[in-house]
C-alpha cells in the first residue's frame, strides 16, 4: 500500500486479527431498519416500546474505557450516539468493538435509550463491522469552550486536496455534502417544471461528427474502427430541434457539454446545461419558462426565491425586468448606441475600454463587446436582456420589427449571463447562408464559429416548425442558489491539473 504510515499500520493489524477472530471486515449487507432522522423523528414511540433497532454509519466519534465504550455513527443525515456495555453485547462482539476505529463503517442493534447527560442513544446488544477503513479521515477535532462556543481544529480545508478528494471532503464537512443534495433537489424541480407542460426529455449524441449548437472550442477525438474524427458535444441544440422537426414538439435535455476554454471561477471544460425546445412558441414564451425555472429553483434549493451570494441579496421572484441590449448601454454605459457612427463605436470599445475585436469587423460585434464592457457586471439583481445584433448567432429568428436585430434574450444576475434563448430560426435558405457566413469568418480568423452542419440544414429543409429554445448552465444556477464562490464547488469531481 501507498503512503504507508504508523495509523496505516495499525488498522491493517487490526484488520489481520478480524480476519484471525473469523470476523467479517467487508460484509455484503447489513439490514438497516431506521436512519438518524427516523429514529429522531421516532424517539417518544421507540423510547417506550423498547424495540430493539439496526442502525448504521460511519464512526466519527469513538471512547472506550474499559468495558464501556461510546462513540457516535453518521449517516446521511446526522449522527447519533451508541452505548456499548461489554456485559451486553457479549466477549465476541466486544472484541470487534476494540477493533474500531475513526472511520470504519459499523452497524449495531439494541434498543433506545437515554444517557445520563440526556443523550438519546442506541444501548447496543449487537455490533458489526462492515468496512474497515484501513487509511484514517483527517477527522477534526471539535472542544466546547467554557462558553459554550464550538471550536474545531485540524480542519480538512486545503482546496486543492477537498477538490481531488471529494469523498472525504463530504465524508468530513456537512455543508459540502448539502450542496450536492440542494442541487438535486433543484434538478428535480426543473424537470418536474417541464414535464408538467408536456415536455418530453431526449438523450442526444455526446460525440458528434459535427460539433454545433454555441460558439465554443471543441475537444476533438478519433474514432479507430469507423477511422473518423469526432468532437465532445458543445451543446445539444442542433440535435434538440431535429426532434421538433420529427414532432416530438416539447423536448428537454440535460446534457454534459464539453468546451476546450480555460478554467476559472465560473467556466469548467466540462458542464451541466439544460436546454429545452417547444414548438409554436417564440422567445417571449421562453422568457416565461425561464423565469419560473429559476423560481422554482431556489424555492425548492430555499424555501424562498431569495438568496444571499457572498452578501449581496439577490430575488429571483417573477417577474423579471426587461430591456433591449440597446436600451441597457443607454442606462448603465449612458451612451446611445444608435447614435454612434462605426469608427465612434471603435473608438469607444478601443480607447476608452482597452479592448479591440479579433477578426472581420461588424457594427453588430461592436454593439456586443460595448454591452460586456459597460454593462454585464452592473446586471445584479435578475434582468432579461433582449433583441440582440443579428451577428450574435446564426441560428436565430430576424426581429419582426428590426431587421438590423435578432429575438434573442440573455438572462443576468450577479453580473453572470445565466443562459441563451431564441426565437429559433427556421428559415433553411437563411440558415444556410448564415452557416456559411460563419464559416467565412472562422477563416478569417475570428475565434469560436459555428461550422457548417449539412444534416442540420437538411432537417430544417424538411420542416422546422416556428420555434422557442432556451439553454442555460446548471451549474452556475447551483452557484448562486448555494452561495459557493467557485464553479469547482457544486462539481462533485471537477477536472483537476495533475499533481506535480
Amino acid at each position: 500500500m501507498q503512503d504507508m504510515n504508523d495509523q496505516v499500520e495499525a488498522r491493517l493489524s487490526k484488520l489481520t486479527k478480524l480476519n484471525e477472530m473469523g470476523v467479517p471486515a467487508y460484509p455484503h449487507k447489513f439490514n438497516r431498519t431506521h436512519t438518524s432522522e427516523m429514529l429522531r423523528a421516532k424517539k417518544d414511540e421507540l423510547m417506550k416500546s423498547q424495540e430493539s433497532v439496526s442502525f448504521a454509519g460511519r464512526v466519527v466519534r469513538f471512547n472506550r474505557k474499559g468495558k464501556l465504550c461510546f462513540m457516535h455513527l453518521k449517516d446521511r443525515y446526522g449522527r447519533l450516539q451508541i452505548v456499548c456495555a461489554k456485559d451486553l453485547v457479549g466477549e465476541a462482539d466486544y472484541e470487534v468493538v476494540k477493533m474500531i476505529d475513526l472511520g470504519d463503517f459499523v452497524g449495531v442493534e439494541g434498543p433506545m435509550m437515554e444517557t445520563q447527560t440526556g443523550e438519546y442513544s442506541v444501548k447496543a446488544s449487537k455490533v458489526v463491522m462492515l468496512s474497515k477503513a484501513v487509511r484514517p479521515l483527517p477527522v477534526p477535532k471539535e472542544m466546547v469552550d467554557e462558553n459554550g462556543n464550538k471550536k474545531i481544529f485540524n480542519e480538512f480545508k486545503d482546496v486543492d486536496t477537498r477538490y481531488r478528494e471529494r469523498y472525504i471532503d463530504m465524508a468530513l464537512n456537512d455543508d459540502v455534502r448539502d450542496v450536492f443534495l440542494k442541487r438535486s433537489r433543484i434538478l428535480q424541480a426543473i424537470r418536474e417544471y417541464l414535464i408538467e407542460r408536456k415536455f418530453i426529455e431526449v438523450e442526444t449524441p455526446t460525440l458528434q461528427p459535427i460539433y454545433g449548437g454555441a460558439n465554443a472550442k471543441p475537444f476533438t477525438t478519433h474514432h479507430n474502427a469507423a477511422d473518423m474524427t469526432l468532437y465532445l458535444r458543445v451543446a445539444p441544440e442542433l440535435y434538440l430541434k431535429r426532434c421538433i422537426v420529427g414532432g416530438m414538439e416539447r423536448v428537454f435535455e440535460f446534457s454534459k457539454n464539453f468546451r476546450n476554454e480555460g478554467m476559472d471561477r465560473t467556466h469548467s471544460p466540462e458542464f451541466t446545461g439544460l436546454e429545452f425546445y417547444e414548438a409554436y412558441a417564440d422567445y417571449n414564451d421562453m422568457m416565461v419558462h425561464f423565469e419560473n425555472i429559476y423560481e422554482r429553483a431556489a424555492i425548492a434549493a430555499n424555501g424562498t426565491t431569495k438568496v444571499n451570494y457572498q452578501g449581496t441579496e439577490i430575488d429571483f421572484k417573477v417577474p423579471w425586468p426587461r430591456m433591449s441590449m440597446y436600451e441597457a448601454i443607454q442606462k448603465y454605459g449612458n451612451i446611445d448606441v444608435e447614435k454612434l457612427s462605426d469608427d465612434e463605436l471603435k473608438a469607444e470599445i478601443e480607447k476608452q475600454h482597452g479592448e479591440k475585436l479579433e477578426g472581420e469587423w461588424s457594427r453588430g460585434r461592436g454593439v456586443i463587446e460595448l454591452f460586456e464592457l459597460t454593462v454585464e457586471k452592473k446586471l445584479i439583481q435578475p434582468t432579461i436582456i433582449k433583441d440582440m445584433p443579428k451577428e450574435s448567432t446564426p441560428l436565430c429568428k430576424r426581429h419582426r420589427s428590426n431587421p438590423d436585430l435578432i429575438e434573442q434574450f440573455e438572462p443576468y444576475a450577479n453580473g453572470w449571463e445565466l443562459g441563451n434563448a431564441y426565437t429559433e430560426l427556421n428559415d433553411p435558405i437563411r440558415q444556410r447562408e448564415l452557416l456559411e457566413d460563419q464559416v467565412r469568418r472562422g477563416r478569417g480568423g475570428e475565434g469560436e464559429t459555428h461550422p457548417m452542419d449539412d444534416n442540420f440544414i437538411h432537417a430544417i429543409e424538411s420542416g422546422l416548425p416556428p420555434t422557442g429554445g432556451v439553454g442555460f448552465g446548471i451549474d452556475r444556477m447551483i452557484m448562486l442558489l448555494t452561495n459557493q464562490p467557485t464553479i469547482r464547488d457544486v462539481i462533485l469531481f471537477p477536472l483537476m491539473k495533475p499533481e506535480a
